[in-house]
């Protein structure tokens, strides 16, 4: 076992058994004219970590760890939005309306592609979950078991919606879960550093926390 400096402890790690999650870094979510922008939001927030995450990928495929992509998008029919989602709200897009990068949030539209500086490479996956967590309704789960993970960090967005949503989903399942806190972000400040604090609070009572450069250094030894 190795160990990563983190709060609120060092966080232990086999690298054999140890992944990356990069959560929802979609054109809707970072790009400009999307989902995230029509809803009001400053998605510059998001766009100031893409060379942190891409740092972050780049270290683990050099690395040769596993790597698993998610993106939130429903089918083009709809029928896994359940109107509860899809009315929150009084955005001036809902999803599945017509955007500038085509309906919003619809899987094969471009909108719901992760954006080009992290596009997933052969032998990557890419996950397409309909909630905010990765494990609800898809196959998240069962690639852990076939990769043999139990030690996964955590980057994307946003940091309080689909990231910790997701980290809290792992930390049920049993497994080790780590963010990294300049490769994630929320499009409200105290938002994400309150996540932050949840996250590790009580001994780390979801997760642990730390920066890309230290995940970095200790997966390149």
């Amino acid at each position: 076992m190795k160990t990563i400096p983190a709060q609120p402890f060092s966080f232990p790690f086999d690298p054999q058994t140890t992944g990356l999650v990069i959560i929802d870094m979609q054109r809707d979510f970072v790009g400009p004219g999307g989902f995230g922008a029509s809803l009001g939001n400053d998605v510059e927030r998001l766009q100031a970590i893409i060379p942190t995450v891409q740092r972050l990928l780049d270290g683990f495929r050099k690395a040769g760890l596993s790597v698993i992509h998610t993106r939130e998008c429903h089918k083009p029919d709809l029928s896994d939005l359940p109107p509860a989602k899809r009315h929150r709200g009084n955005p001036a897009l809902r999803i599945g309306d017509a955007g500038p990068m085509g309906r919003i949030l619809i899987a094969g539209e471009p909108g719901a592609e992760i954006i080009p500086e992290l596009q997933p490479v052969e032998g990557e996956f890419v996950i397409d979950k309909p909630g905010k967590g990765a494990f609800y309704a898809t196959d998240f789960g069962e690639i852990l078991k076939a990769e043999n993970l139990q030690h996964l960090v955590f980057a994307g967005v946003t940091t309080e919606v689909c990231v910790q949503t997701t980290m809290r989903e792992a930390n049920d399942r049993g497994y080790d879960c780590l963010l990294a806190t300049d490769a994630t972000e929320s499009y409200f400040p105290e938002f994400k550093q309150a996540a932050v604090a949840m996250i590790c609070a009580q001994g780390g009572i979801v997760g642990w926390t730390t920066e890309t450069d230290r995940i970095l250094e200790a997966i390149s030894d």
